[in-house]
């Protein structure tokens, strides 16, 4: 597998968006800036906020796009053509209302299941092949509820639980940053009761 070299967190800019659902993405990149001493910095060629990041002996981009969810495609892109980063090197992560929260998984590919900024995305760069790290949010039950439902905080105890699946998956990232997709999805999705990350050689 092609190791990923960028790492893209969906989500709203803004004070009164970065503590609700729908920035699951942002959380989860920020906690890789943190891990790799990075410090974002705003772009204006990428529309977002940028960062250079080593994690694992490895470089990373990290970018968490200012355009909007919806108009998240535009930054990624220019990011992506500007490095000559192919969609299997981009990871896109982004809240997953199909899943409860504390749930987690990485997939490579498929559609955009509903989701705007995956939408957008698929029409910028013009391929389903990247790989996406799906953070569990919940669904409130009906459709028309989910606008409002992605764009208000989780409660307590669904934060704790989301906080959990971020870490978990931030431990399973250098795997997939040595290309060792397998390793990573099989660590993330059914975490070995006596601890400790399998990996392949």
């Amino acid at each position: 597998m092609t190791a990923v070299r960028l790492i893209v967190g969906l989500g709203n800019p803004g004070a009164e968006y970065q503590d609700t659902r729908h920035n699951a993405g942002f959380w989860f990149v920020d906690r890789v800036a943190q891990t790799g001493s990075a410090t974002f910095r705003h772009e204006s060629r990428f529309h977002g906020e940028v960062a250079r990041a080593l994690l694992a002996g490895q470089g990373l981009w990290l970018l968490k796009p200012s355009t909007y969810m919806n108009d998240s495609g535009r930054a990624v892109a220019a990011m992506a053509h500007f490095y000559r980063v192919a969609p299997e090197q981009i990871l896109v992560v982004h809240d997953e209302l199909d899943l409860p929260p504390g749930g987690v998984k990485l997939k490579k590919g498929g559609g955009a299941a509903g989701h705007n900024g995956l939408k957008d995305l698929l029409l910028a760069l013009g391929s389903p092949d990247f790989w996406r790290l799906r953070v569990g949010i919940g669904h409130p039950g009906q459709r028309h509820q989910v606008v409002d439902y992605v764009l208000h905080r989780p409660a307590k105890t669904e934060q704790e639980a989301i906080d959990v699946a971020l870490e978990r998956a931030l431990e399973v990232l250098p795997l997939l940053l040595k290309g060792q997709a397998e390793a990573a999805m099989m660590n993330l999705h059914t975490p070995p009761k006596t601890g400790g990350l399998i990996t392949k050689d």
